[in-house]
């Protein structure tokens, strides 16, 4: 069975033009055109995946893409016609795992949601743990710290799950960038930085002294155990 996506955009036009490339590719397509209409149908069907507009008529993208972090970690990717650094960086903080930039080509947003969905559905059954605290279950990409649930972006797993299966290998940032980028689109090194310290919060660590991902000066980021 094919996975779920639910398209976000008050343009009619790009939903048709998205909902016809995805549809090819065999995905099941829900829509909407408001903010709350998207949070209505993602609480209604629980999509895979959640294309979402940034300007929206009633409330912005990254709204709706906050609200939906408190209780998922769907993935989402965000269409914005703002192409500056810091708004790419807005969308990852609130919660966003990728952007395309209006005018886009079709092709190139199919890319992305086939890759994404392929990571996002691996075939590993195992769990790892840390100091009897930390657990990271592969095959539902669910975190538990403490025994509570953490939810995670699809983007900050990414980055987690490969600094904790390499425990002390020291990753550069562009090493990260490639793990969490779908295609060869251009992402910011800061961008890293922000998941990195969104993860650090989740968990709850010592901003000066985290207990798991370290910072190593001019090199990048290390898993500590």
């Amino acid at each position: 069975m094919k996975e779920t996506i639910l398209i976000v955009d008050d343009e009619i036009k790009i939903i048709e033009v998205i909902k016809l490339y995805l549809e090819n590719e065999g995905y099941n397509i829900i829509q909407a055109t408001n903010g709350i209409e998207a949070l209505k149908k993602q609480d209604k069907h629980n999509p895979d995946l959640i294309i979402l507009d940034l300007m929206l008529p009633d409330i912005s993208g990254e709204d709706v893409c906050e609200h939906i972090r408190t209780g998922s970690q769907v993935p989402i990717i965000m269409l914005t016609a703002k192409s500056s650094e810091d708004n790419a960086l807005k969308g990852y903080s609130v919660g966003s795992d990728d952007y395309i930039t209006k005018p886009f080509s079709p092709k190139q947003l199919v890319a992305k949601v086939n890759a994404m969905l392929r990571r996002i559905k691996g075939n590993q059954y195992e769990t790892l743990t840390f100091n009897n605290e930390l657990k990271i279950h592969i095959e539902n990409k669910k975190i538990e710290y403490n025994d509570d649930e953490i939810i995670l972006t699809a983007s900050e797993y990414k980055i987690l799950s490969v600094l904790a299966k390499n425990p002390n290998r020291v990753f550069s940032r562009e090493e990260l960038m490639d793990y969490i980028s779908d295609d060869n689109s251009f992402i910011y090194d800061r961008i890293i930085d922000t998941h990195i310290k969104n993860i650090r919060a989740k968990l709850n660590q010592d901003i000066k002294n985290p207990t798991y991902i370290k910072t190593i000066r001019g090199m990048g980021y290390r898993f500590n155990v």
